[in-house]
């Protein structure tokens, strides 16, 4: 799929993964829609790039919002040709620990944001794209979700997290056969340790440690290798239905 021209919503666009792609699609002549919660950030972002993207304030779990943010971005842009879903949230907690049992709200909370969230613009994203005119090859519209490696090598503390990203992983394949009849293509990127705003209360020790635990390059990943990653889906039609790990050869310890 080309990207000039065309509009993409981008989930936790305000910043990080997110914000890195809103900016590759914006220099590759194509619209986007931030959907985020983070108002004053989004306004910021459109000041700063202009008319080729919109904002929506927007809660990936409330399903009346998601649909609401669709409809937002057929209204500022008149079609949506594909979905990057980088919203999400990191709890790291132990079933058991020192202040008590984990708790099935925080579970909840997550599953949530990153697995339902996800799924729940999935589904009224492709009630737009599945009645898009295709390409010449058929295609309509591209879907990238953001799982990671945790859903393969999964951190004690990190069950909750684990399990909402396993839940992207595994979703990939059956979404993409489904999908596959309406000219829609579905993608996972899996990425290691990032420079994101989950990272940025770190201090810089702690963060260049984080970074020497990936075998090669021995550094944080750049939330634009990520969005670089996503121009490469975008235009790549045979990359379908497959979980990429980016993530320098990493495999999480235990802790």
């Amino acid at each position: 799929m080309r990207i000039k021209n065309k509009t993409f919503l981008v989930t936790g666009g305000s910043s990080g993964l997110g914000e890195a792609t809103v900016r590759m699609i914006v220099k590759n002549g194509g619209n986007a829609v931030i959907v985020d919660l983070d108002e004053q950030k989004g306004t910021e972002l459109i000041n700063e790039l202009g008319d080729q993207v919109a904002f929506i304030q927007t809660d990936v779990t409330n399903d009346v919002d998601a649909k609401k943010a669709v409809d937002h971005a057929v209204a500022s842009f008149q079609a949506v040709h594909g979905l990057i879903n980088c919203a999400g949230i990191g709890i790291a907690k132990k079933v058991i620990g020192k202040s008590g049992i984990h708790g099935i709200e925080t579970f909840k909370k997550v599953m949530n944001v990153n697995l339902i969230g996800s799924f729940s613009m999935i589904q009224h994203v492709t009630e737009v794209m599945k009645d898009n005119e295709p390409n010449r090859e058929g295609e309509r519209g591209i879907i990238v979700n953001t799982a990671s490696v945790a859903a393969f090598d999964g951190q004690i503390g990190q069950a909750a997290y684990a399990a909402s990203k396993g839940g992207i992983v595994s979703m990939t394949l059956p979404l993409a056969r489904e999908l596959a009849s309406h000219g829609i293509r579905v993608m996972s990127i899996a990425p290691g340790i990032f420079e994101t705003p989950m990272f940025a209360t770190l201090p810089d020790a702690a963060r260049e440690s984080l970074g020497k635990m990936t075998p090669f390059p021995k550094r944080l990943g750049q939330p634009t290798e990520y969005a670089q990653l996503v121009e490469q889906i975008m235009v790549n039609p045979m990359l379908n239905g497959e979980v990429i790990r980016l993530d320098g050869a990493i495999r999480m310890q235990m802790k």
